[in-house]
C-alpha cells in the first residue's frame, strides 16, 4: 500500500462519491478473473484494490471527524501491525 496514492484517492472519494471507487474495485475484481493475465498484473491489480480498500477506511474515519492525516497514519500503524503478526 503506497500513503500517498491511498491520500489522493481519499481525496477524490471527498470530492467526488465513494461509489466511483466501490465499482471500480468491482471491475478490477472482475478483471482479476482472466485466465491470461499474469502474475504481475495481478499483482498491479491486487494493489489498486488495497489502496482503494485504504482509501474508504480512511474517508471513513475522516466522516467520523478525524482528520485526514489522524486516519492515514492510524490506518497506516493498522496495517503495518498486520505485516509484523
Amino acid at each position: 500500500m503506497k500513503l500517498q496514492v491511498i491520500k489522493h484517492l481519499t481525496n477524490f472519494i471527498e470530492e467526488n462519491d465513494e461509489d466511483f471507487v466501490i465499482e471500480t474495485i468491482e471491475t478490477l475484481e472482475a478483471l482479476t478473473e482472466v485466465p491470461s493475465l499474469k502474475d504481475e498484473e495481478l499483482d498491479v491489480i491486487g494493489e489498486l484494490i488495497s489502496n482503494m480498500y485504504g482509501a474508504i477506511e480512511v474517508q471513513k474515519a475522516v466522516k467520523e471527524g478525524v482528520s485526514q492525516k489522524e486516519a492515514l497514519n492510524s490506518f497506516m500503524k493498522r496495517v503495518m501491525g498486520s505485516i509484523d503478526k
